[in-house]
C-alpha cells in the first residue's frame, strides 16, 4: 500500500512539474496559432521560394502556420545576426495586428520579426552548412522604408514570437 502512494506521489510530482515546464512558452505560441484559416488566408500569397528552407538554420525550431503570406509595413530595426540571416522588425500597416503574439508585444514592442536567410556571412560555426555556397540576393531594405515583405509565416519556439522565416521577397 505504501509503495502505491509513493509511486502515485512521484508520478504527481513529475507531471506537475512538466505541466509548469510547459506552460509559459505555450501561452507565448497560442495566440498566432489561434488564428482561423479564413484569417491567415487574407494574407495569402504566392512566389515563396521554397528552396530557402534549405539554408534555414536549425528549421526544425520554426513552426510553420501559413506557407507563404504578405505582409506591409515599416522597417524598424535591421540587424545581422551571428547565423547569418538578417534580422528585422516590422511595424505592420493597420489592420494586421492579429499576426501578432503577446510575445511580439512583449519583447518586440509590437512588431512582426522577419529573417532573410544567407543574407550575411556568419560567425557561428553550427549555422555555415546552411549557408554553405550560398548568399541570399535579396535586396535589404533600410530603416525607416516601407516595404511589402513576402515569406513563410511562422512561430520560432526559441523565442515564442511570430516570424516571417525565411522571407522570400521584398518589394516597395
Amino acid at each position: 500500500m505504501q509503495q502505491n502512494v509513493r509511486v502515485t506521489h512521484i508520478v504527481s510530482l513529475f507531471l506537475v512539474s512538466a505541466l509548469c515546464a510547459c506552460s509559459g512558452e505555450k501561452s507565448n505560441a497560442q495566440d498566432a496559432t489561434k488564428l482561423s484559416s479564413a484569417e491567415v488566408s487574407q494574407y495569402a500569397a504566392t512566389g515563396c521560394d521554397a528552396s530557402l528552407w534549405n539554408h534555414v538554420y536549425s528549421p526544425k525550431r520554426l513552426q510553420q502556420l501559413a506557407p507563404c503570406i504578405t505582409v506591409t509595413g515599416v522597417i524598424d530595426e535591421s540587424n545581422a545576426d551571428e547565423d547569418g540571416d538578417q534580422h528585422f522588425l516590422l511595424k505592420l500597416d493597420p489592420g494586421q495586428d492579429k499576426l501578432l503574439n503577446k510575445r511580439n508585444q512583449k519583447k518586440k514592442s509590437g512588431d512582426l520579426v522577419l529573417e532573410v536567410v544567407c543574407a550575411n556571412p556568419t560567425t557561428m560555426k553550427k549555422p555555415k552548412s546552411a549557408c554553405a555556397g550560398y548568399t541570399n540576393p535579396i535586396h535589404i531594405p533600410a530603416v525607416g522604408e516601407h516595404v511589402k515583405a513576402t515569406g513563410t509565416y511562422v512561430i520560432d519556439s526559441h523565442n515564442g514570437w511570430a516570424e516571417i522565416h525565411p522571407v522570400s521577397t521584398f518589394s516597395k
